[in-house]
């Protein structure tokens, strides 16, 4: 039996204390998370119009912003402060249900729960290699199912 996430947002008393924190440690968690799929379930020949592109994820109830870079070793956090190419939004809940294909981008985007900013070529290049990744490659089955809770 596969249990959904539950429908949740980050309080906004603890978001206004996550975005006050650095960003690096999350960042840093993501792209290694990147950086594993590289290659592995993210094609980098697919991804070529990536590099050197500011990307931003922003986690919107938990007032996070990660900003990244694909370069020629992989994915890597950017600290300047030219703006990015494109910028991704959703809550945590939408985006871990996204990794855990329990929502595909489609449905999260026509519905306003994400949210592509910037370059519309990227956005939808993004928008379909996310539609495309095995997660399950990644991750354990045991692990994607203790985040589900089952």
């Amino acid at each position: 039996m596969d249990r959904k996430l539950p429908a949740f947002t980050i309080p906004t008393g603890l978001a206004a204390v996550l975005g006050r924190l650095p960003q690096l440690p999350p960042t840093l968690v993501l792209v290694s998370a990147l950086n594993l799929a590289l290659d592995r379930v993210l094609p980098r020949d697919q991804l070529e119009p990536l590099t050197g592109r500011r990307l931003q994820v922003h986690v919107t109830d938990a007032g996070m912003s990660l900003r990244f870079v694909l370069g020629g070793n992989g994915f890597r956090p950017v600290f300047d402060r030219q703006p990015e190419d494109l910028r991704i939004s959703a809550t945590l809940r939408d985006f871990l249900a996204l990794a855990l294909r329990e929502e595909d981008p489609d449905t999260l985007f026509f519905s306003r729960r994400l949210r592509m900013e910037g370059d519309t070529e990227l956005g939808l290049l993004v928008k379909n290699t996310l539609d495309a990744v095995d997660w399950s490659a990644i991750a354990p089955a045991g692990r994607l199912a203790t985040l589900r809770g089952g």
